[in-house]
């Protein structure tokens, strides 16, 4: 298999630890948000809006210790804070799909309202993946790429200097 076939291979096997940490946020987020919604007298929304607090938390966690573990660790500030930016992007997709659907059709049984709380889960997590590999998770260079790299600058420190002539 070619070169095209390991990068691929790579953004799969992204995919797939994006998903299992995704996975496991969209069950806290939908745990935390039906416990605040039939335990408290918040409105639908309110209680999402923590639903999806939590669970960045604990997605935060996740992704920077499993699924980007290998990327860039320095600027640990900036990460974060890209995170959070991003993460409140999400948030306002996720959330504003409910709203939509509670305030705008009238959509508030306990089964539509998880129905457009995963929805919105569904659309925030394309935009999240996206903004997350491509801000904040920054990729480290590729270790062929490192090595040919380092391989030109070795052959050009054994170079005798050139002989150009100036006018």
């Amino acid at each position: 298999m070619g070169r095209g076939s390991s990068g691929l291979r790579r953004l799969v096997h992204e995919i797939a630890k994006f998903g299992a940490v995704g996975g496991a946020g969209l069950l806290v987020n939908l745990l935390v948000f039906n416990l605040v919604r039939h335990t408290t007298d918040l409105q639908v929304v309110r209680a999402s809006v923590i639903a999806t607090v939590v669970a960045i938390i604990s997605n935060y966690i996740g992704f920077r210790y499993f699924t980007y573990r290998d990327r860039d660790k320095t600027g640990r500030t900036k990460e974060l804070t890209l995170f959070l930016l991003f993460s409140a992007v999400g948030l306002v997709i996720e959330n504003g799909v409910l709203y939509v659907a509670t305030y705008g059709f009238g959509w508030d049984s306990p089964l539509e309202s998880n129905v457009f709380k995963f929805l919105g889960i569904g659309i925030a997590t394309l935009f999240r993946f996206w903004s997350y590999r491509t801000w904040v998770f920054k990729a480290l260079p590729a270790p062929e790429l490192v090595a040919s790299a380092e391989e030109i600058l070795a052959a050009a420190q054994h170079r005798p200097p050139s002989k150009q002539r100036v006018s």
